[in-house]
Parts: C-alpha cells; sequence; structure tokens
C-alpha cells in the first residue's frame, strides 16, 4: 500500500510546512482523494487566506476537482475561513474547502474541510478522505481546460453580518474601536459591515505580508504587544485581534488590559441572553473556565462540556439549541449562524454589547468578574523528549493544600479541587508536546503555581 505522503487531518485540517509536505503534487493527491469521496456532478466551494501561494494552490484543488467533473466556485480573493463556510451552507455545496494553515507560521499551509452545513468535517469523514489517498491517480485537464466559476465570496458574507448586527442600536455610538487584523484574512471587513455608523474604527496590519511581519498570526496575549500600546495610549474603548484566516479573536480593553477569549465567550453568553433575550444553552470545552459553570447556573441554561476542538462544538450546534460556544484557543460561535467560529461576528458582538450597554467594555467585564469570579487561567506547552501519558495512579490527591475532588479523563486528564482550582494534561496527538493547563479563582500567581506543579509532576520519572 501506498504512503499517505505525510498527509494526516488533526483537530481542525492538514497543516504542513510549504515545499516538504504541502507541495502542489500532495494537493493534487488529496484533491483526488476529495473527489473519489464525493463522487461526480456534486459541488464544492474553494477559498484561501493571504499566505504565501495561497491562491495558486486553491487553484490547483479547483482544477483537480474540475477534472473529477464536480462544480467548483473559486474565490476571487483571500476570505476568512467562516466567508467559505457561509457560501458552502448558502450556495448548496456539497463541501467546501479552504486553504489555510490558521493561526501556524508563515512556512505553513493548510487544507481545511467544511461541511454542506458550513461546519467542520468530523473525524469519519477525514478519516475516509485519508483511506482514498492514492487510490486514484490526480484526472489531468481535458482538452478543453479546466472550467470552474470565480466569485466573490466577501459581498454575501458582509450582508448576512449586516443583517444579523443590530446596526440601528450601534449607528450613533461613537466608540473607539482599533482591529488588529495580523495580516490575515480578516483584513477590514468590519469597516465593511460597520459602513454608515459613528463608530470611530481604525485598522493595524491589515495589509498581505505573507511572512505576517516574523511573527505567527496567533491572537495570544505575547502577539499583542502593539495593540495593547496603542489601546491603551490613543485612548480606544476596544481593541479586537484576528487569526489568520479571522476565525479566532483575542480582545484588549481600555488601559491595555488583555482579554482572554475564556472571558469572551462569558461575554457572549450574557449579552446574547440578557441583551438580544435569546435562549439556549452554553458550550465550553473541557479546559474551559469555570466562568462559565457559573454564568449558566445564573442564566439557568444548560452547560456543555466538549473534548477540545471546535468541531465537537459545532456538532453540538447542529444537534442542539446553543446560543454561544467556544474553545480555549478563541474560536467564537453563535447562535443564528454557520455553526463555526467567526473572529470577526464575536468582535462585531462585543461592539454591539457596548452599544446596548452604553458602556466600554472593561467596564461592562470588571461588572462580569465582580458577579461571577475573577479566575486566572494559563497554559503551558511542555516539548518533551518522547510522549508522555500521564497515568491517573500516579498523580496526586490534592494541588497546592486542596483536596482533589473530582478527576476529567474526557480529552486528557483534569484535577478538579473543592474551590473550583484545576489542573489539566492533555498530550499532542502527533508531536511530544504535553499542553498544561491551570485555573484559580486566588490569584495569577496561585495559577502560575498549579502550572510549574504539572510540569514538575510530568518531568517527574515514572509519570
Amino acid at each position: 500500500m501506498q504512503q499517505n505522503n505525510g498527509i494526516k487531518f488533526g483537530t481542525d485540517g492538514w497543516r504542513a510546512v510549504i515545499g516538504d509536505t504541502y507541495t502542489f503534487k500532495n494537493l493534487q493527491v488529496l484533491s483526488q482523494a476529495v473527489a473519489d469521496y464525493l463522487g461526480r456532478n456534486k459541488k464544492v466551494a474553494v477559498g484561501f487566506d493571504t499566505r504565501f501561494m495561497s491562491d495558486k494552490f486553491a487553484a490547483v484543488v479547483a482544477e483537480v476537482l474540475s477534472n473529477n467533473a464536480i462544480k467548483v466556485v473559486l474565490s476571487d480573493r483571500p476570505v476568512p475561513t467562516p466567508a467559505l463556510s457561509l457560501a458552502t451552507r448558502d450556495l448548496k455545496m456539497d463541501l467546501g474547502i479552504m486553504i489555510t494553515a490558521s493561526h501556524n507560521p508563515a512556512e505553513y499551509n493548510g487544507f481545511k474541510i467544511k461541511m454542506p452545513s458550513g461546519g467542520a468535517a468530523p473525524v469519519e469523514v477525514t478519516r475516509e478522505i485519508e483511506n482514498l489517498l492514492h487510490k486514484n491517480t490526480p484526472v489531468e485537464s481535458s482538452a478543453q481546460g479546466v472550467l470552474f466559476e470565480k466569485k466573490d465570496l466577501t459581498r454575501d458574507y458582509v450582508k448576512f453580518i449586516r443583517n444579523y448586527i443590530e446596526l440601528k442600536k450601534i449607528k450613533n455610538k461613537k466608540f473607539k474601536v482599533l482591529v488588529d487584523a495580523m495580516y490575515g484574512s480578516g483584513d477590514s471587513f468590519i469597516a465593511r459591515i460597520l459602513e454608515g455608523t459613528s463608530i470611530k474604527l481604525e485598522f493595524m496590519r491589515n495589509t498581505i505580508n505573507p511572512s505576517f511581519g516574523g511573527s505567527r498570526p496567533e491572537p495570544v496575549e505575547e502577539n499583542l504587544d502593539e495593540l495593547k500600546q496603542r489601546v491603551k495610549i490613543e485612548k480606544f474603548d476596544l481593541g479586537i485581534a484576528l487569526d489568520g484566516d479571522a476565525d479566532r479573536i483575542a480582545a484588549v480593553a481600555p488601559g491595555g488590559v488583555f482579554i482572554h477569549p475564556q472571558k469572551i465567550l462569558g461575554l457572549l453568553a450574557l449579552h446574547l441572553n440578557q441583551d438580544r433575550y435569546w435562549s439556549g444553552g452554553l458550550v465550553k470545552t473541557v479546559c474551559g473556565t469555570m466562568m462559565m459553570d457559573n454564568i449558566a447556573d445564573f442564566l439557568k441554561i444548560k452547560l456543555y462540556e466538549t473534548p477540545v476542538g471546535f468541531k465537537y462544538i459545532s456538532n453540538l450546534m447542529e444537534t442542539e439549541d446553543i446560543v454561544a460556544g467556544g474553545e480555549e484557543a478563541g474560536g467564537m460561535g453563535v447562535k443564528g449562524y454557520i455553526p463555526e467560529r467567526d473572529g470577526s461576528m464575536a468582535g462585531l458582538l462585543l461592539i454591539e454589547m457596548m452599544a446596548f450597554r452604553n458602556k466600554n467594555i472593561l467596564k461592562i467585564l470588571n461588572e462580569a468578574e465582580k458577579q461571577f469570579g475573577k479566575y486566572y487561567y494559563v497554559r503551558m506547552d511542555l516539548h518533551l523528549e518522547r510522549r508522555v501519558e500521564p497515568k491517573k495512579e500516579n498523580l496526586p490527591g490534592e494541588l497546592l493544600g486542596k483536596k482533589v475532588v473530582r478527576i476529567n479523563e474526557s480529552d486528557g486528564i483534569k484535577l478538579i479541587c473543592a474551590d473550583k482550582s484545576w489542573l489539566m494534561f492533555r498530550g499532542s496527538g502527533t508531536e511530544p508536546i504535553m499542553r498544561i493547563y491551570a485555573e484559580s479563582r486566588q490569584s495569577l500567581a496561585q495559577a502560575n503555581k498549579l502550572l510549574n506543579l504539572g510540569k514538575k509532576l510530568i518531568l517527574k520519572d515514572g509519570l
């Protein structure tokens, strides 16, 4: 049996280094497997981000699919992943394919698959496609040439969100908002959506730069120093950061205060429930903050907990009544939209929340933390020489003097104490990396002590 050339889907698509495993040849092989999975006379939407050669890679995918008698709609410009997801659903496509490596470093590119609903492809679909790799040789172009339609996928995306957002409520507000596109495909779509309002929008890093300015386009605090400084010095009411394909968000409050995505999810749930009067449950992942539990209890809504990965949240959003769902990394999904993440939508809803409550985001956050508790959440990616799996029997019965009252093994191992502090271990499925998460209600210093305890436990012989 022929090898799959290193093509393997992870939690959110296939990603690889350009010129190493991510090659035109491998894209042809993978696209042929997708064509074999679908069969002839189906329809596929193909989009791409601002990464190096993404447009050329997308054209190769479109060509192979077209040569297999599949009707292809190819984006005529870089788009956010949620725009591709929305087009997949609204154009009634059989699949959507997005050429992006999301927040990975510049040397990577990737391949995401979206279902007809716009949601992420489940494991059973990606596994079946993997099993079809090399089944058939990629079909050559016909004598008539490649036939596929190029289309602006952004127009309907902007139109949908303008109808979703309460623009009348926002229209006369004069909040100052700074958006950091991190050189990704989020670009300045928020300006198109807020056109005609009095919001004072400014953008940074919203040009195409395939090197991402030497950083990775990931909206984590260490990559947002300039955004934090500008929000503080220039007195913005809100700063928004998007990742490379604009499906994830982080935010900055007045004074340069970083708002962790975990807290953004809580704010979205409160806004949609209390200001919009929408019903529905709340979804967090197993490594999500306990603040969500308190919010769900207060709102008297059901709280769902999934393994790590937005595809699990996406699946719930398709089968249950969910008002909001989100992951630790900044992916947020909301009711009445695609069952997927959208960083721009989440940012616009924060602006809408400010408009409804007539307060900047820091005042809203402070009120929420006063009511539901101020949680301190930290994470560490521990690089090891070999993969390690923690054994429950080797883990302690208390953490920093607090008794462990519950162990959650749904995805990794999570030790939960009576005071709601916790420590979690979750190994990477592909690399010798142990992800360690911790949360404390006491202080950031206490959360970091839990994290360091976790590191010592992993490095300890015999664990």
